[in-house]
């Protein structure tokens, strides 16, 4: 498979291109948290050599360690990627937003050994009041998007993302102000509806289109939790360098009930529109226009040959989400 396997989308309005598919270096599938050195670096060369040019991670995957392996294995590659971090907000942080945005991408770029990233993005869900690890919008508009502004200035970022977690309605609204430039979407066939309605009773957070109102204010968007945390490859059974344990993120209650929902999406398989649940799942992923690029975490390399392999069949037939659209309707009978 070579590189132009994968052609390249634009991340919203910021002018980066990016290759459908990314490569997620977080605790889920764990292989730049946990993989041995030169898993690392098989792993990242092999992705780049596949196209893949846009690598994230965050301050909080493995207490810092992604960000201290990702770092060197790209220095060594002398790679020409796009990074993303996070930064996490603590309810003590409140006091001086600015100065906790600033303090958290300089230990980042300490641990990746860069001078600046791509894009920082808030990793903190978002509600209409500051509660725990929420942060109100008013907070993200005013104080966060300032201290975004001032790393811009500084050269240490191009561009502010958020993790579009939270309350839908303060999504919508921080999303829509103009403010932000890349959002990552929760998106995934246990939870399509950033893109697409459910019936109701769907058994699932509503994101009420989500990925209509980035394409339409022009947001580059980053798909997460395409595979459901792994729960989408049907089995519980956890490989040995994911983490171990894993919440769902705005599906079902736990893991196993995602695991026994998602088996659902096998008759996209009987009826031939894809070789497995997993290819199903990422193509499903980049079907819609909205989508720039997903990300995927990996635990060794088959699991990115498989990633990429299901990518260069590209999105969906519309046969196929007509049938997805009636598992749907069957998740939310089961309730």
């Amino acid at each position: 498979m070579s590189p132009s396997t994968l052609p390249q989308r634009p991340l919203g309005r910021t002018g980066l291109r990016v290759a459908p598919l990314g490569f997620g270096c977080g605790d889920v599938g764990g292989i730049m948290v946990r993989g041995t050195p030169a898993d690392r670096e098989r792993a990242a060369a092999r992705a780049i050599e596949l196209g893949i040019n846009y690598f994230d991670t965050a301050s909080s995957y493995g207490q810092g360690q992604s960000e201290r392996n990702l770092g060197p294995v790209l220095k060594a590659l002398r790679a020409d990627v796009h990074v993303g971090t996070k930064v996490r907000l603590n309810p003590e942080d409140m006091k001086d937003v600015r100065g906790a945005i600033a303090r958290s991408l300089d230990a980042s770029l300490g641990r990746l050994g860069r001078e600046r990233v791509d894009i920082l993005y808030l990793h903190n869900p978002v509600a209409r009041q500051s509660a725990g690890s929420r942060v109100s919008t008013k907070v993200v508009l005013d104080d966060v998007a300032a201290g975004m502004e001032d790393l811009k200035k500084a050269g240490k970022i191009r561009f502010f993302g958020m993790t579009a977690l939270g309350e839908v309605g303060a999504l919508h609204r921080v999303l829509s102000s103009g403010a932000v430039e890349v959002a990552q979407v929760c998106f995934n066939l246990l939870n399509p509806t950033a893109a697409y309605p459910t019936p109701l009773g769907f058994p699932a957070q509503d994101f009420d289109g989500l990925l209509h109102l980035t394409e339409e204010v022009g947001v580059g968007t980053v798909g997460i939790r395409i595979m459901a945390a792994g729960a989408l490859s049907g089995t519980v059974e956890r490989h040995p360098v994911a983490i171990p344990t894993v919440d769902p993120i705005a599906s079902g209650p736990d893991y196993a009930t995602d695991v026994t929902r998602g088996r659902v999406f096998e008759a996209l398989v009987r009826e031939g529109h894809a070789s497995s649940v997993v290819e199903a799942a990422h193509r499903f992923a980049i079907t819609p226009s909205g989508m720039s690029v997903i990300l995927s975490g990996w635990s060794e390399m088959s699991h990115l040959e498989a990633a990429a392999a299901a990518i260069a069949k590209g999105p969906l037939s519309a046969a196929a989400l007509e049938r997805a659209a009636t598992c749907w309707a069957e998740l939310a009978r089961r309730g």
